[in-house]
């Protein structure tokens, strides 16, 4: 195991959070550490790969990371863009009063760097030696594209269900949403989980499975399924939806009480 990727991966992205929250100090808009999640792991693999040997499994990961990162920073730079500061930042803004921008520095952008590195451990193992192409590689790129495809449909779809104002105050139940009240979350999930199945045959392997489970945690627990779901309580509509539709795994939606 390679521990300077780590190492060397931290600086790279203590130096790019620092600069995200110089420009978020210029914008007054915290909320750009969003944009930059991507972007980072993009960053973590690029530094990892560079100091790799470079073979075809590494290539595959590299491949993968910059895909779901690139595709990720220009969803929520397209949905942010002339919106102003998210509301959840913005609430903390609020509440932090005169230390927002210390408070900011250290649980916002420092916490989200560290956080990225713990998340990002499945490339250390991968980039710390060449593997073979075997059955897992393929396993895993089939995973990835499952996840991919929940992920970006369902951004896709629910991007085009808020531009029609006629969806105000209704709530998005169709195309993948029918199957999963998260499809993005879930699909995020997937493909971090796919990364995992990568470093499967290295003797890491369980390492590598450190990133992933506080990736599904945290998306589940903290700041996905959990953080929307209190937004929506005591919302009927949202409340036949939660009713009839798989909170996070994609199952076949029950019939709605509503339609009895």
């Amino acid at each position: 195991m390679n521990w300077l990727l780590l190492q060397h991966s931290a600086l790279v992205v203590f130096a790019f959070m620092l600069v995200m929250f110089l420009i978020a100090q210029r914008l007054k808009d915290n909320s750009i550490v969003d944009i930059g999640w991507g972007v980072g792991f993009i960053l973590i693999a690029i530094t990892c790969f560079l100091q790799s040997e470079q073979s075809t499994v590494q290539w595959i990961t590299l491949g993968l990371i910059m895909v779901w990162g690139l595709r990720l920073a220009t969803y929520i730079y397209s949905r942010n863009i002339g919106n102003g500061e998210d509301y959840r930042y913005a609430q903390w803004r609020e509440e932090w009063g005169k230390y927002v921008v210390v408070r900011a520095f250290f649980q916002v952008f420092m916490l989200q760097g560290a956080i990225m590195l713990i998340v990002a451990s499945p490339l250390y193992v991968i980039f710390s030696h060449p593997m073979e192409l075997s059955w897992n590689i393929y396993l895993a790129v089939a995973v990835w594209l499952f996840g991919f495809y929940f992920e970006a449909v369902g951004d896709y779809q629910m991007a085009q269900f808020k531009k029609d104002s006629d969806n105000k105050g209704k709530v998005m139940r169709y195309g993948v949403w029918k199957y999963t009240r998260h499809p993005n979350y879930f699909g995020d999930a997937t493909q971090w989980w796919a990364i995992f199945l990568l470093a499967l045959m290295s003797p890491y392997w369980y390492i590598a499975a450190i990133g992933p489970a506080v990736m599904h945690f945290f998306l589940v627990k903290v700041s996905g399924v959990a953080m929307l779901e209190r937004k929506y309580r005591g919302n009927p509509k949202y409340a036949d939806y939660i009713a009839t539709t798989s909170a996070f795994i994609p199952w076949f939606p029950k019939r709605s009480a509503n339609n009895n």
